[in-house]
């Protein structure tokens, strides 16, 4: 099955959920005893930093490897207005367009995360940032070496232009982070103010110090949202190279990079040229691998993996495979049902609707048992609720019992297990009767509601692959008296339709940080995302004992509290059941012709593999990609 029709994960800048927190001298979230303006060199959550002052690299970075060489990959996961299927633009920071993958890689924010800490930031452009005691200003110091691309220094100015306008014309995943920032101030060249409302948490106003940074001046004479392919210049270590739009983009690794020697940097970014390869079709790009044309890949579909990796590459040895462990941070596959159209809006009919995928029948006859069946929308991280509450999470709770499920304060919900059969008749009958019970009766072959209006439901599909998995999903529907169909759209038509909540049912995945934000969740669970265009709220939920739980959430102040308050929110998510879990894979399957060098052991916390790895000569010509 394939899950790369949505995939955001956590890296560099942008991260949809990042966590930050209190300074490394403080071991809790509060700054009463941090004297005003002291100088620190990193922050973390809960205040716990990996790597001391003055550290010299990052323990995943492999500074002996060689530079150079080639990487050319279709990309597992993407950010912002980003297609792996086609570009228009190179104007990631916005919503409107597609902009190819891995643009990102061309801004810096003030601090940048590791990919071994679930929530650490250190000092990227910026070189020390102080905290006045209320938490409500932080006063960062740029390193003067910072330049963009241009050669012009990175200045307070562009620091103030770029989050003044990604906050009023940003992508909405970059806009909802800065919601609580009240302003932005130069104080000289080299120092920026950012100054919050004071209804922030201090997590979610450290989630704002990853923001990319771009020159004030580049916009002199140009709108921010303008799309075309002019490269607004970056501070980072690459630069767009040739492309065609629509097809492939090459990012060229920068001589001039002002970082290059800077601990953050220090063994990473290895290759010299980074190409990222835009197919529509999974099985062109499937034949682009085995010819080689393509030298890494991440697959996702398992009739794949488990009968087409066998070519003769794979047979003598010059491509690889393996499976490497996913990360230790929430992992995000669900089905959207969009409650911005009525018959959707009652949690028994999104029941039903589960109870129509026969994952067991599923996973055995077209999964290859490659697939587990999730539970939650926490799947892989500490924050996945199991049995009834603990007096903890009934503590949390109980305030909000008006608002919530009865449900919630027994066991937690948990995903049905048929009989294989792929019409489990006792199973069907359940859903049939949450249908009666929500109000809708069969009449003849149709189910209606009391006006007589059909039930209907287009499943919007942008990859062929879910049509063959899901199928049998819609088929048990149709025996219930749905109208159901799929409904199978371009890359362009999908992201679209997606921005402007236009569809019935959709499947996604996402990657959520290690130490959630409330503004990350709420662009997920909020209300007030609801009905944001670009926002991650698919389903368009709107629950005030979920809002009060971000609030919570928001407010946690040790990672135990932390866990519990998220697990309080899975109980909830899981009964409510506005994202459906569906299934999860037992980690990333990766094919590679042998001609690279990686590190030992892979961080529990991101695969950025194109910054991890390098170019191996010798294995290069032994597997004839010399």
């Amino acid at each position: 099955m394939t899950e790369s029709f949505i995939r955001i994960s956590r890296r560099h800048f942008g991260k949809l959920a990042l966590g930050a927190a209190a300074s490394a001298a403080l071991p809790r979230l509060s700054f009463a005893d941090n004297p005003a303006d002291t100088p620190l060199y990193g922050l973390s959550a809960f205040g716990d930093l990996k790597y001391p002052a003055g550290y010299t690299q990052f323990d995943y970075a492999t500074p002996d490897a060689p530079v150079g060489g080639r990487f050319t990959f279709t990309v597992p996961s993407w950010y912002f207005n980003q297609s792996p299927d086609t570009f228009d633009t190179f104007n990631t920071l916005v919503l409107q367009g597609n902009a190819p993958p891995r643009m990102e890689m061309l801004y810096e924010g003030l601090m940048l995360s590791t990919l071994d800490e679930p929530d650490s930031l250190y000092g990227l452009l910026a070189e020390s940032v102080s905290i006045s005691p209320d938490g409500n200003r932080f006063t960062f110091r740029l390193r003067p070496e910072a330049r963009f691309s241009t050669g012009a220094p990175v200045t307070a100015a562009d620091v103030v232009f770029s989050y003044e306008t990604l906050k009023r014309e940003g992508h909405p995943s970059l806009a909802i982070q800065l919601l609580e920032v009240r302003e932005v101030v130069a104080e000289d060249e080299r120092t920026v103010r950012i100054v919050f409302s004071g209804r922030q948490t201090v997590p979610t106003a450290l989630a704002t110090f990853s923001m990319p940074i771009v020159p004030a001046a580049f916009f002199q004479n140009r709108p921010f949202g303008q799309g075309g392919f002019d490269v607004i210049p970056g501070s980072g270590a690459w630069g767009v190279g040739r492309y065609a739009a629509g097809r492939y983009i090459e990012y060229e690794k920068r001589a001039d990079y002002w970082g290059r020697d800077m601990p953050f940097a220090k063994g990473l970014g290895h290759f010299q040229t980074i190409r990222v390869e835009c197919f529509r079709d999974r099985q062109a790009s499937l034949e682009a691998f085995k010819k080689g044309d393509v030298t890494y890949r991440e697959e996702f579909t398992t009739r794949a993996w488990a009968s087409e990796y066998n070519f003769p590459a794979i047979q003598d040895g010059r491509v690889k495979r393996d499976t490497f462990p996913e990360e230790k941070w929430p992992n995000f596959q669900c089905w959207a049902l969009n409650q911005r159209r009525a018959q959707f809006s009652d949690a028994r009919v999104r029941r039903a609707i589960n109870l129509c995928f026969d994952f067991e029948w599923t996973n055995a006859n077209l999964l290859f048992g490659l697939r587990l069946h999730s539970q939650s929308p926490f799947e892989l991280s500490d924050y996945v609720a199991t049995g009834a509450p603990s007096p903890e999470e009934l503590a949390v709770l109980e305030p909000l019992r008006a608002d919530l499920p009865p449900e919630v304060f027994g066991e937690v919900w948990t995903q049905p297990v048929t009989d294989a059969s792929g019409r489990d008749r006792r199973i069907l009958r359940e859903a049939s009767e949450l249908f009666a019970a929500a109000g809708w009766t069969r009449r003849g072959s149709a189910l209606v509601d009391a006006a007589g209006q059909p039930f209907r439901l287009e499943y919007l599909l942008n990859d062929p692959e879910q049509g063959r998995v899901y199928g049998k999903m819609v088929e048990n529907m149709k025996l219930l008296g749905v109208d159901a169909s799929m409904r199978v759209v371009d890359a362009a038509q999908y992201q679209d339709r997606l921005s402007r909540f236009d569809f019935d049912m959709i499947l996604c995945r996402f990657g959520l940080n290690g130490t959630p934000t409330r503004e990350s969740l709420t662009s997920f669970f909020g209300s007030t995302s609801r009905d944001r265009p670009g926002s991650y709220n698919y389903p368009g939920m709107a629950s005030p004992a979920v809002d009060a739980l971000l609030d919570r959430i928001g407010e946690a102040k040790t990672r135990d509290e932390l866990t519990v308050l998220m697990r309080a929110l899975d109980r909830v998510l899981r009964w409510r059941l506005d994202w459906i879990p569906n299934l999860h894979a037992r980690g990333h399957n990766v094919a590679w012709w042998d001609m690279f060098g990686m590190p030992a052991t892979k961080p529990d916390y991101g695969f950025p593999v194109e910054q991890l790895w390098w170019y191996d000569e010798s294995k290069a010509k032994a597997a004839g990609r010399a």
